[in-house]
């Protein structure tokens, strides 16, 4: 593992820990944060905690083809229940994203200084959101960066039942009109999985980014 100095740099992902940790320290600067995702590379920590930087030997991904609506997802399409936008306000997203409570969790790894950063990666127009709104109410959504023809999801969060299924629906069809051809989901969890993400090694995953960044 590496300690990072001022120089926006990192170290070959081949070098990460077997727990996927490949450097501690640098910033969040725009240029930094740029180079990451371009690398194959994300930050992942909690408050009061360093700087940590990610390249996981595994990564959960989905090819945006192989994605397929399931039917109780279109059914709530069809019910016209929730209304989806893009890029309405990233701001709310990314912040609800942080105070959403999640089972097991006890902190975020969205801390003000992530706000900061990845709002103004937004207004490069480098980082996306998907608004699902109930009743003029913002009920759920998710961002996330893109890289290319990758989008590189960082989180979600939803209010009521299925907003966040519906956001994801949404997201992957507007993807997919865009000619993306992946979403990068970093690390494994059960929704991603139920989602139709699969995990594929490091090493696969950087091809791809080489090929379509």
């Amino acid at each position: 593992m590496h300690i990072l100095s001022n120089e926006i740099y990192f170290p070959p992902v081949s070098e990460a820990h077997e727990s996927g940790i490949l450097a501690f320290g640098g910033d969040l600067s725009t240029e930094r944060l740029l180079l990451a995702y371009n690398s194959g590379i994300f930050p992942w920590y909690e408050e009061c905690e360093p700087i940590t930087w990610y390249a996981p030997e595994y990564r959960m991904v989905l090819p945006i083809n192989s994605y397929k609506s399931k039917k109780s997802v279109r059914n709530l399409i069809n019910q016209k229940l929730f209304t989806c936008t893009i890029n309405q306000d990233f701001e709310a997203v990314i912040r609800n994203c942080q105070q959403i409570k999640r089972n097991g969790q006890f902190g975020t790894w969205i801390t003000d200084e992530i706000i900061e950063a990845y709002t103004d990666l937004h207004k490069l127009g480098k980082a996306l959101s998907v608004e699902v709104w109930q009743d003029g109410e913002l009920v759920g959504g998710l961002y996330g960066i893109i890289v290319g023809r990758i989008f590189c999801g960082e989180s979600m969060f939803s209010k009521v039942s299925n907003a966040s299924k519906i956001g994801f629906d949404f997201l992957v069809n507007y993807l997919k009109a865009n000619e993306f051809i992946l979403v990068d989901g970093q690390v494994y969890n059960e929704y991603l999985e139920q989602l139709g993400f699969f995990e594929t090694a490091r090493e696969d995953f950087m091809e791809i980014l080489e090929t379509f960044k």
